[in-house]
């Protein structure tokens, strides 16, 4: 590390010997020199302590080093806090793929909801074999203790997470239940619009985002044909009603009362099931 406006340099001798046994050439381990030997691990602690405040490009410069030298010097730093951090016990998990590149490139991120961390990062894609990668790292004893998985609709992750944890209980997000039932929503507009024709059609056309959207989010002149179109199609009428009356689910504070919500909204859709799609049902 630099001393003031001073850069110093370590010259060392490292000594290499040729094995007895296996007649392999080897090189001695200095333990205070990092995987990169032009470095110390004091160095390589502080290179990855900036990178936790700056970009890896701003240390490099800071530091004149190429940009891979501190991407590696950062690696492992991370690994050394990794292995101080031990392996975690999750009470409550939250799982979900993560994008690394265009051409749907996925890699499945596992974290730790209450103590709001990462805890695993990987696999590659998101299938069920790269998710049941995390669990064997994690270990049967605190598998067992996971009491919550929070997670998308995505089958994958549901047959990983009931092997490996049976006794976690799943909780969707509710960024894609409002999107099945919005899905459900506009499987029955453009059903109208088939059945449909004539002056009778034209108040299903181009309507398609005013039935999806939030209605504080609509202008006054949206609001008027969101208006008119519930009042000429009593099929989509009852679709909106019941998609809209959901959201009053995550109101409730309490299990049970969200559960006899939950149970009356569903008695009503299935009473009405000639109306709504049938996809709202499942």
């Amino acid at each position: 590390m630099s001393c003031g406006d001073t850069r110093v340099y370590l010259e060392i001798e490292v000594r290499r010997v040729r094995c007895a046994r296996c007649d392999a050439v080897k090189q001695e381990k200095i333990p205070w020199l990092a995987d990169n030997p032009f470095y110390t691990k004091r160095f390589a602690f502080f290179v990855g302590r900036r990178c936790r405040t700056a970009t890896v490009r701003d240390v490099a410069r800071e530091l004149h080093l190429d940009w891979k030298t501190v991407k590696e010097l950062e690696k492992q730093y991370l690994r050394e806090q990794l292995r101080k951090a031990g392996t975690p016990g999750p009470r409550i998990i939250g799982i979900d793929e993560i994008a690394i590149r265009k051409g749907h490139t996925y890699r499945i991120v596992v974290s730790d909801l209450l103590r709001r961390r990462v805890l695993g990062f990987g696999g590659q894609d998101r299938s069920a074999a790269s998710m049941e990668m995390f669990y064997p790292w994690l270990g049967q004893k605190k598998a067992a203790g996971i009491r919550l998985a929070v997670r998308d609709m995505w089958k994958p992750f549901r047959s990983a997470t009931t092997t490996h944890a049976p006794q976690a209980a799943i909780l969707f997000d509710k960024f894609h239940i409002v999107c099945h039932l919005g899905d459900a929503l506009d499987a029955v507009r453009k059903a109208e619009s088939r059945r449909l024709g004539g002056k009778d059609r034209r108040y299903i056309k181009g309507q398609k985002y005013t039935l999806l959207s939030r209605r504080t989010n609509l202008t006054s002149d949206a609001r008027h044909n969101l208006k008119v179109l519930l009042a000429a199609n009593k099929r989509l009428n009852t679709a909106y009603l019941l998609k809209e009356s959901f959201g009053q689910v995550w109101d409730y504070k309490t299990e049970g009362w969200a559960r006899r919500f939950f149970e009356n909204w569903r008695a009503a859709l299935r009473g009405n099931a000639s109306y709504a799609n049938k996809t709202l049902v499942k």
